[in-house]
């Protein structure tokens, strides 16, 4: 696995959050980390997500590669795109993941929003993970509705052949109220195995636990994935 497309159940579940501290936690098991999101809702000061990847992933990539496509909108990019009168353009993306997977062993590439978030008229982030043939870590809010955006995510994953690694929770609206709390446990018990972490709540991208982000699991497929096959 020379990578990993994280994706989310909706925008602002977290996804920075798991990335962040994947990046960490694969950078402290020596693993050379590289960082590639494209950035909607980007602030005069810079793009936050990918200013954060790059200090958690400890890299000097220059901001250009690691974000080739900066939006204003916090929109989806290609709704960002035509409201700025500009092109989403895949190509630059593209490129870049290519420098920088060349300069590093394992790129950690950040959608923006969920999976079938139109990135331009033709191009879905599905379209985009399957591109990069990489495989997806799904993170999940955990309150209410959680249920179903998880479950349509996982599916439509599956439909487009996504290799699905498997599901992170993020405690991305704070404390939970019960309602929330026992339809939880209900997702928890449909995961199964395929539930990698839980992210409690947090103020900062660094604060995280890369455990809680399903690191265990990341480097065992890392790992499994490292070891030549047997002959039969």
């Amino acid at each position: 696995m020379a990578g990993l497309f994280i994706t989310g159940t909706d925008t602002g579940v977290g996804k920075t959050l798991v990335s962040c501290a994947l990046a960490r936690g694969l950078r402290q098991a020596g693993i050379d980390v590289g960082v590639k999101p494209a950035e909607t809702g980007v602030p005069a000061s810079g793009p936050e997500d990918a200013l954060a990847l790059i200090q958690a992933a400890r890299v000097e990539d220059a901001l250009d590669l690691v974000c080739p496509l900066r939006f204003d909108l916090p929109a989806a990019p290609q709704a960002s795109a035509k409201a700025e009168g500009r092109q989403a353009d895949l190509e630059p993306v593209l490129s870049a993941y290519e420098t920088l997977s060349e300069r590093h062993t394992f790129m950690l590439v950040e959608g923006a929003g969920g999976i079938l978030v139109p990135f331009d008229e033709q191009t879905t982030m599905a379209d985009l993970a399957l591109r990069l043939d990489l495989p997806v870590l799904v993170v999940a809010r955990a309150s209410l509705g959680t249920i179903n955006h998880t479950l349509l995510t996982l599916e439509a994953c599956s439909a487009r052949g996504l290799d699905v690694l498997g599901v992170v929770l993020s405690h991305s609206t704070g404390a939970l109220s019960e309602p929330d709390q026992h339809n939880l446990a209900v997702l928890k018990g449909e995961l199964g195995t395929r539930l990698l972490g839980e992210v409690m709540p947090v103020s900062q991208f660094g604060a995280a636990d890369p455990q809680d982000a399903g690191l265990a699991r990341v480097l065992d497929r890392i790992e499994r994935d490292r070891k030549p096959e047997v002959a039969r």
